[in-house]
């Protein structure tokens, strides 16, 4: 009998850890759950347009901001999942990869003043005496309420990387002829002298973002040729992103003045509407270079406030006037502030009265990034090809990770970083 109620106990713990796991293989990253989670920043401290990655051992922290439009003090807790490569959760237990507590709480606080907009600003700096990474490697940062992990408000994505590997590249002209004029290609060679490499096919995975997005980020690359220990990636075919254009934007940081790209603003008793000067295709206008901050936002004032308690937040409408819709696709707001999501709340509708798409999001003071985006209803995909076109002289910012699986390990390691732009990585 005991053997019985043994070996029940393990097909039990089985099926409950095989439940725990399937649910934390359905965490979306950078994704927020509550509609009331607002302006959420994770970067390093006083860098809002910085990458979440910080040096194994190393002092370094990275700094959350996030505002509860609640605005009544919740119990907030955090804490860390060791992913792979793909960001799927790694088969290794919680004090393998934490030195300190698994969950903590969010302590520091603070109601917002001035702002017709009630909220209340929380702040936490990772890693900390109580939660600290101990491997490289990919990481979720979840928070949820009330100690409850089932309860999740917003999950960020944060990278430890131990540097073991030299990571060189350039940036080209695709030799394709129908991509040469409206793409930019990447280059890159890994030197894995510093790693014990016997199958660099699967022990080493290489990931190139463009302009700090996942969302198209290229994974999968196979290398072209391995020369001792170095391995090339530059297939002809291989690393190539659509080029896009610069992105547009909106400054936000007064509602008070008259700030750029701004139409009118209209103000109510206890809010605020914003409408943006209307925005039209660029598909077929011919490039023209204007400084950008490649998709991202950051929150800011133009008066002597502190953006985090004291910003305020708006109503701002969005218009994309275009003689008729685009049949077959539905049209959305793209960019960190719609954190690279295509949701109802991103969502353009057209207006057949005004010959407009039309469009409002929640934004809190600050200066904004922005495209609009089409995605195809016949096979979802994502496309800003006829909304802003394509041109290879854009500046992009392009960041290619390196990860690392050692014989008999059991997850991911982030051995290497490259970050490279394509005005000054061109290869003339």
């Amino acid at each position: 009998m005991r053997t019985v109620a043994l070996v029940c106990f393990t097909v039990m713990a089985m099926f409950v850890f095989s439940g725990i796991k399937a649910q934390e293989n359905k965490i979306t990253p950078d994704h927020i759950y509550h509609q009331n989670i607002k302006t959420v920043k994770f970067t390093p401290p006083g860098d809002y347009l910085g990458l979440p990655i910080i040096a194994l051992n190393s002092s370094e922290t990275l700094e959350l901001n996030f505002d509860d439009l609640m605005n009544e003090v919740r119990t907030y807790y955090y804490t860390l999942v060791l992913c792979n490569a793909d960001w799927t959760p790694a088969q290794l237990n919680t004090i393998e990869y934490l030195r300190g507590f698994s969950e903590n709480q969010i302590r520091d606080y603070r109601f917002s003043s001035i702002a017709l907009q009630k909220y209340v600003h929380y702040k936490v700096s990772i890693p900390n005496k109580s939660c600290q990474p101990t491997r490289a490697g990919n990481y979720i940062l979840k928070v949820y309420l009330d100690g409850d992990t089932s309860r999740l408000a917003f999950t960020r994505r944060l990278m430890v990387i131990n540097n073991r590997a030299g990571v060189t590249g350039w940036i080209s002209q695709p030799t394709n002829p129908k991509l040469f004029r409206n793409s930019q290609k990447l280059n890159v060679q890994v030197n894995t002298k510093g790693l014990n490499i016997q199958n660099p096919f699967d022990q080493v995975k290489v990931v190139i973002m463009q302009n700090f997005r996942w969302d198209n980020a290229i994974t999968g690359i196979k290398p072209m040729f391995i020369k001792g220990d170095v391995i090339e990636y530059n297939a002809e075919q291989d690393c190539i992103f659509p080029a896009m254009k610069e992105w547009r934007w909106v400054d936000l940081r007064s509602f008070r003045l008259q700030t750029e790209r701004v139409a009118k603003t209209d103000y109510r008793r206890n809010a605020t509407d914003v409408h943006v000067m209307p925005d039209f295709p660029r598909d077929n206008v011919i490039y023209q270079y204007l400084k950008d901050i490649n998709g991202l936002f950051y929150p800011a004032t133009i008066d002597d406030y502190d953006p985090n308690f004291e910003g305020d937040y708006a109503r701002v409408d969005f218009t994309f006037p275009v003689k008729e819709p685009y049949a077959g696709y539905d049209m959305y707001i793209f960019g960190q502030l719609t954190d690279y999501e295509c949701n109802e709340l991103s969502k353009m509708t057209w207006n057949g009265a005004k010959q407009a798409y039309e469009g409002a999001l929640f934004l809190k003071q600050g200066y904004y990034n922005y495209v609009y985006g089409l995605i195809d209803k016949t096979n979802n995909q994502f496309s800003t090809e006829y909304t802003e076109g394509n041109w290879w002289e854009t500046e992009n910012a392009y960041t290619v990770l390196v990860y690392y699986k050692g014989l008999g390990g059991r997850h991911d390691e982030l051995v290497g970083q490259l970050r490279m732009n394509s005005l000054i990585n061109r290869m003339r």
